[in-house]
């Protein structure tokens, strides 16, 4: 049986395009008729009011990571056909203390995915800004980790800290966690610093950095404010068209696999 893969979009840093990417990257799969669950482990749940979602009563991704509420009252459907969002709430924030002392922590998430496997081409997790265990079970929950790399001048120096925390999840929790790719975001092709960026971690990273850059565009960053996908808020803009050319791209590079 053909399962569902499982991408975290991870980065320590804030600001640097992560949820904007979790959210329109699965808003443009959906598009592309990909059954798509996009999961916000993030307390600020920016990635579920960007899709236009609250949290209903108490089922929300706490809860149901606790498993306080089941699966069905939790997942919910969106503006597109082929998109659904596990939504969060700042009550999120307690899970980290509530785990803590919990055996097995690390495999929360995993455990609550698995059931939901079958159900969804792919799983998308937009983390929050941090390495805490929230994070951690987002990343041995998942197949491959997708990072987006805001082009300025510490960008590189902070990927480091976030590939060795991959390296220790790898050798510890999950064997076959691999790097998915590695995106250019909040691009400016007008600045000499871009293309310096953009060169060292092409060099450095080689085929690992999708041909797709995301550019810093208006729109883009005016659509959150809307509670929807770029898609939606202005098909033609340049932002919108970035992202349907990495989910081209990103489908190119499953081969035909979808799965595990």
């Amino acid at each position: 049986m053909t399962t569902g893969k499982v991408v975290t979009i991870a980065n320590q840093k804030g600001g640097v395009g992560k949820t904007t990417t979790a959210v329109n990257l699965a808003a443009s799969l959906a598009i592309a008729e990909r059954k798509t669950l996009l999961v916000d482990l993030d307390p600020q749940a920016n990635a579920s009011s960007g899709v236009g979602v609250a949290a209903e009563g108490e089922s929300d991704v706490y809860r149901w990571l606790l498993g306080e509420c089941e699966t069905p009252a939790v997942v919910q459907p969106t503006a597109l056909d082929f998109l659904f969002v596990l939504p969060a709430t700042p009550d999120l924030i307690g899970a980290e203390i509530e785990l803590l002392n919990c055996a097995e922590r690390e495999f929360f998430l995993a455990r609550r995915l698995s059931p939901l496997l079958a159900d969804f081409d792919y799983i998308f997790i937009d983390c929050s800004p941090s390495l805490g265990l929230l994070t951690v079970n987002a990343l041995t929950a998942a197949d491959s980790v997708l990072i987006p790399l805001q082009s300025e001048y510490y960008a590189l120096e902070g990927l480091g800290q976030l590939l060795s925390t991959i390296d220790r999840v790898r050798n510890g929790l999950n064997p076959g966690l691999d790097v998915e790719g590695i995106l250019l975001t909040m691009v400016d092709l007008r600045t000499t610093l871009a293309h310096q960026v953009e060169a060292e971690a092409r060099g450095h990273f080689g085929e690992l950095v999708y041909e797709t850059i995301i550019p810093r565009n208006v729109r883009l960053s005016e659509s959150p404010s809307h509670g929807r996908p770029i898609a939606l808020y202005d098909v033609t803009s340049k932002g919108a068209q970035a992202y349907f050319s990495l989910a081209e791209e990103f489908i190119a590079r499953q081969n035909g696999s979808g799965g595990r």
